[in-house]
């Protein structure tokens, strides 16, 4: 693949998730305006991201790639247990890991609906809407055209940190915390593209994605050095450790997350070293 059509693919799948978010985001609103639900806006605006992700993903492939889906790993809907053990433990632990800092639950007084809003927008929107949308653009087509030009090492390398990067937008921090977020942002992107690399689809990434993105910002447990009225409960850490809370970008770029990220990550390449001739994901 010739270099400006890797430079466009990749640009052209970033524009489809912001074109996509907006358009489900407009959509929500609206219908909210009517008096639909809240918590019911919420299910129609993460179900509208994600198709309207996955129509134009499909027609860049057929208009611009010349390809299929299948091709880029978005392939028919299938699970690995595997994948979705891994999906459910690795937020769990690392969540139940900073109870173990001092720290003391809050619960948030709200009521019925609020409780269905936070609840929805965390399963539908944080969770499933982002979690499959962001595997589409990131470990679909970016991985695959970024391979077709270089490799599988260099398909690993570049997306992830673009993936980091991709966190920063929007937010205003110090070039530390800016620093620690695009690492996080890459080690988590890291996996999730050897997750994608071992079974060839993208559905199994985006199911960890997906649930960690649930557990950990989706509204049920914030963990943090302070009260989150945005979440049901709230377990407020007394510590003020730069490397345990992750600074401003929160616990997603703590130490204890990097570690669990790395600590898959590498449980990947070893499983794959002893199964696998050519090594592919050696590094």
């Amino acid at each position: 693949m010739k270099t400006k059509k890797m430079i466009l693919s990749i640009v052209f799948s970033i524009l489809i998730l912001i074109i996509s978010q907006i358009l489900a985001v407009l959509i929500a609103e609206a219908l909210l305006k009517v008096k639909v639900p809240e918590f019911a806006c919420n299910i129609i605006c993460g179900i509208l991201y994600i198709l309207f992700t996955y129509y134009l993903i499909k027609l860049l492939c057929k208009k611009y790639l010349n390809d299929e889906l299948g091709n880029y790993y978005i392939t028919k809907f299938k699970l690995e247990s595997k994948w979705v053990v891994v999906a459910i433990f690795l937020p769990v632990i690392v969540t139940v890991c900073f109870f173990l800092f001092n720290g003391t639950f809050e619960q948030n007084a709200m009521d019925l609906n609020s409780k269905l809003s936070i609840l929805s927008r965390g399963i539908f929107f944080t969770g499933l809407g982002a979690g499959i949308t962001e595997e589409m653009v990131f470990r679909g087509i970016m991985l695959n055209v970024v391979e077709k030009k270089f490799n599988k090492k260099v398909a690993i390398i570049i997306p992830s940190l673009l993936f980091g990067i991709a966190h920063l937008i929007g937010i205003k921090f110090s070039l530390l915390n800016w620093a620690l977020v695009i690492i996080a942002g890459t080690m988590a992107a890291i996996m999730l593209a050897l997750i994608t690399y071992e079974s060839k689809s993208i559905w199994n990434s985006a199911i960890v994605h997906a649930v960690w993105n649930f557990v950990i910002i989706g509204g049920v447990i914030s963990v943090g050095t302070e009260l989150n009225h945005y979440s049901l409960y709230s377990y407020i850490l007394e510590s003020k450790s730069f490397a345990l809370t992750g600074g401003e970008f929160g616990i997603e770029a703590s130490i204890i997350a990097v570690s669990g990220y790395c600590l898959v990550s590498l449980l990947i390449l070893l499983a794959n070293r002893k199964k696998s001739k050519d090594r592919l994901y050696e590094i």
